[in-house]
């Protein structure tokens, strides 16, 4: 049989055997392979506390980035405080975390630090639980730690105005899920003839087809990609973001999840993608990587001088990429200070040669790194 038998996947006779073409995909597997190799290799020279900033800073992103996905902007500060003291790693000044902040942040971490541990029906409904901690998605009340009942219509995932909206993809019926949900655990938690990594993808496509929860469902796919990628690698500690790669590439992933659903159970194309979007998030990993290493050059370098609390907090923000241009009048407002203090910490900064008066132009005079 063919697709034309069928609207979605999951309606196939044979679902949920999945095919791919190994032959297709052993040069891109081979690729990853190589590119993640290239990584450890630079993070196996730095250090445990560089290894320890450049993990905070991929998961930092992960969490950022899983969320953005869905539509929804986290506070970075935030996120990097609630991993950073989950994790022992020291960062200074932590930002305050609101509780939400701390639900995908426990879920994240759950997936990755606790990748061997078994993946359970009861698991899932606690990440579900953390992402959710009011009960509440926007406006709408849904159904918590629970597959989706279908008392509203069938799940569907739909774009468009009111009216004109335009049914991307369909998932299985709620009756379904008990037993589709029970394949899908058995399948993750035992062995199988898959590749490690192509069962990450394999994984990130089934759950997000079987969408059992009334939202969350992406974030929740991802988790698991995630899970297996730790496993995949054979260690916990995370030094790159799928989720990041898949927010650059959010139209494309979007495109490929419809044309998979809406096929054969032949996935290699899927599969091809990933792998892709995977050596992609590997090679950005080297980017994040460079930036920590000179970080800790410019400390290096500046180990002696005089700085207080508000300065170091400044010159932190700015070595992370400060979004826009940062000057007094925003600094007082950040670190909640007169504007005469805040413009003494520039002064000071510039008097040291740490900073310099930026050549942009503008209104406010704005500040940059001089190194």
């Amino acid at each position: 049989m063919n697709s034309g038998d069928w609207l979605y996947i999951w309606e196939a006779p044979e679902w949920p055997a999945w095919r791919y073409d190994l032959s297709r995909l052993a040069e891109p597997l081979s690729e990853v392979s190589r590119a993640q190799g290239l990584l450890l290799g630079r993070l196996a020279d730095i250090g445990m506390a560089l290894r320890g900033e450049a993990s905070l800073a991929a998961l930092t992103e992960d969490v950022v980035k899983t969320s953005e996905i869905e539509g929804e902007q986290l506070d970075v500060a935030s996120v990097r405080s609630s991993i950073a003291r989950r994790l022992g790693v020291e960062i200074g000044a932590l930002a305050p975390v609101d509780r939400h902040v701390e639900g995908v942040v426990e879920m994240v971490l759950d997936a990755t630090l606790k990748c061997s541990a078994e993946v359970s029906r009861e698991r899932l409904f606690a990440w579900h639980a953390a992402l959710f901690p009011t009960g509440f998605s926007g406006m709408s009340r849904i159904s918590v730690a629970n597959w989706r009942d279908d008392s509203k219509g069938p799940m569907q995932v739909v774009s468009g105005p009111i009216g004109r909206q335009k049914v991307h993809f369909e998932a299985p019926p709620a009756r379904r899920l008990d037993l589709e949900a029970d394949r899908f655990l058995a399948w993750l938690n035992n062995d199988s003839s898959d590749p490690p990594v192509l069962k990450a993808g394999l994984a990130h496509l089934w759950f997000v087809t079987l969408h059992p929860f009334d939202d969350g469902n992406g974030r929740i796919a991802r988790a698991i990609g995630d899970l297996l990628l730790a496993r995949a690698d054979g260690s916990p500690e995370r030094f790159y973001s799928l989720s990041a790669q898949i927010q650059r590439e959010r139209n494309d992933y979007y495109d490929i999840l419809e044309r998979t659903q809406k096929g054969t159970l032949d996935v290699t194309e899927w599969l091809a993608w990933f792998l892709g979007a995977l050596h992609r998030a590997v090679d950005n990993a080297q980017l994040t990587l460079n930036v920590v290493l000179s970080k800790a050059r410019f400390w290096q370098r500046w180990a002696g001088a005089p700085l207080n609390e508000r300065q170091v907090k400044l010159v932190s923000r700015l070595l992370e990429g400060f979004d826009g241009k940062l000057t007094s009048s925003k600094w007082a407002a950040i670190a909640k200070c007169s504007p005469d203090t805040a413009l003494r910490d520039f002064g000071e900064l510039v008097a040291l040669g740490m900073l310099k008066k930026s050549t942009t132009g503008g209104r406010s005079t704005s500040y940059d790194l001089a190194d």
